[in-house]
This record gives structure tokens, C-alpha cells and sequence, in this order.
């Protein structure tokens, strides 16, 4: 059966929820982080490399924003000034620019990219959810608008991300709510789970992050999927579920500073930087 059109916001916790219909087991879902988690790499990054081969920026701007967000992705900073500089950053870089237009590339590029990035365990993974009658949700720091184009292509059930704010089809600059990192997670889905009547301990996560254990640690069944070094050793503490779908160790590790090299990329919406040049020259 195909999933109906009409979708539901929630501003507070950045949800997008494309309607499927009811569940057979309806207080029982999953929550999948998405880079490195279900997909390889970052989605921003494939966002800014898809933009840069249509001439949207400078390999020098993209370099730029990636460096500045490497130790927020690659070490895992929790500092509030690095958020916050993060957040700033990205907004000004998207400020005027059509909500229309950065969906219709970012929709463009992820039907060349999506089916070579993700990890086919993952998604068999979300896909025994499905299979299982239970609901499928991304949660991720990326804007929504990306996270729902993914959980869309992958008829997954919708998604929780970060909101731009956007006025007459514009954004903003500003943000509805905040960043969709760390605790605010957590804060998302417990309220996503009051209101769709969802019941945690029947409830599935999964995430490569140490970042995410709080939202890990609010369900019945955590996984740690090619988890980084401390959620490692927190998931074996913890009699967590751990999987790896990167090949050998060494892989593995090369792997993961790869992946946080592109989050630093993306991370940042390094995409947008050309994007607000752009809009300049259209102004």
C-alpha cells in the first residue's frame, strides 16, 4: 500500500512524519541516526559534493567550512561554544536561500548517490522494523529537509532533524527549536514517543555516536552500529548489541576518520556556503 501524501510538523522536536498506515504493532518503533549509521559517510557531504560538480562553489569553500567542524565531528565535541559557533555558521550560510530550490538539488543528488551509500545491513535492519509492523524514524542533526528526502526514498516511516527557519518559502537564518544533536535527541524522540503513544522499552536505536547515548539509553533496544571508540567501550559496558558493517578492523578505523572528515564537511552545511554566494549573484 502506498504511504499517504499528507505530512505532519512538529516544530518542537523537528519531526516530519510521512503517514503510513497503522502500524500491527503500534507502541513499538525504531530510531536510526543517519551518517555512518545508515548511510556511509555524512549526507551533507554528498549534499556539498553533488553541488560542487554543478559548479554551486570552490573546492576551497567546501575545505574551509570542513576544517572548521572537525573536531566537532571527528572528536566528538560537546563544548556549547563549538555548537553554537557550528549553528551560526550554518544558518548565515543559508540565510535567503529558496526552501524550493535546495530541495529540488538535494532530491537530484541524493537518487544519484543514495543507493551506492547505504549500508545494505542497516537497512535490512530497518527494513525487519517494517517487516515487523513497527515504525521506522530517522533522527538526525542534518536539516529535515535532507533527512525526510532519505527516510522518503527509503519508505521509512519519517524523520526527526534539525528545522531552519523559513518565512514566505525563504530561510531565515534562524533555527525553530534547536541543533537535533546530543541531548536534544533524546528530547525528540521521548516526545515523539508521548505522542504517537509509543511505549520505549518495546523500542529500538541505533547509532555510531557516543554522542547518542542519550537517546540509546532511553530504549529497550540499543545498538551500537560501526560505533566510534567510546560508544564502543560504553555499548560493552553496558551489554549493548553492537555492528559493524565496515570491512576489518584497519577498514574500520580508516573508516572513521574518513566518515568524520565528510561530517566535518557537511556537518557545517559547507554546501551552503555556495549557496549564499549564489543567492548574491541572483540579489
Amino acid at each position: 500500500m502506498t504511504p499517504a501524501e499528507d505530512v505532519q510538523n512538529s516544530p518542537s522536536t523537528g519531526a516530519t512524519a510521512t503517514q503510513h498506515p497503522v502500524p500491527t504493532d503500534p507502541r513499538a518503533a525504531a530510531f536510526f541516526d543517519v551518517d555512518n549509521t545508515l548511510m556511509r559517510g555524512a549526507s551533507l557531504f554528498y549534499l556539498a559534493r553533488g553541488l560542487h560538480s554543478r559548479r554551486f562553489f570552490s573546492t576551497r569553500e567546501v575545505l574551509g567550512a570542513g576544517w572548521q567542524q572537525l573536531k566537532f565531528r571527528v572528536i566528538g565535541s560537546e563544548d556549547p561554544d563549538d555548537v553554537h559557533q557550528i549553528r551560526e555558521q550554518a544558518l548565515a550560510f543559508i540565510r535567503g536561500w529558496p526552501v524550493s530550490e535546495l530541495t529540488e538539488l538535494a532530491a537530484e543528488i541524493f537518487d544519484e548517490v543514495l543507493t551506492t551509500k547505504i549500508w545494505p545491513g542497516a537497512a535490512a535492519l530497518a527494513q525487519r522494523h517494517l517487516d515487523q509492523g513497527e515504525r521506522v524514524w530517522l533522527v538526525t542533526a542534518a536539516p529535515v529537509e535532507i533527512a525526510q528526502l532519505i527516510a522518503d526514498r527509503l519508505n521509512l516511516t519519517g524523520a526527526l532533524g534539525t528545522i531552519a527557519e523559513t518565512v514566505d518559502g525563504y530561510y531565515t537564518g534562524r533555527l525553530v527549536g534547536d541543533l537535533m544533536h546530543g541531548t536534544a535527541k533524546a528530547d525528540a524522540v521521548r516526545l515523539l514517543a508521548a505522542q504517537e503513544g509509543l511505549d520505549l522499552s518495546r523500542c529500538s536505536a541505533y547509532s555510531d555516536s557516543a554522542n547518542d547515548v542519550p537517546m540509546l539509553s532511553l530504549v529497550g533496544t540499543p545498538y551500537a552500529i560501526n560505533p566510534d571508540r567510546r560508544l564502543r567501550a560504553h555499548a560493552r559496558k553496558r551489554g549493548w548489541r553492537i555492528r559493524d558493517f565496515r570491512r576489518g578492523r584497519r577498514a574500520a578505523r580508516a573508516g572513521l576518520v574518513a566518515a568524520g572528515l565528510a561530517g566535518a564537511v557537511g556537518g557545517a552545511l559547507a554546501a551552503a556556503a555556495a549557496l549564499r554566494r549564489n543567492v548574491g549573484r541572483r540579489v
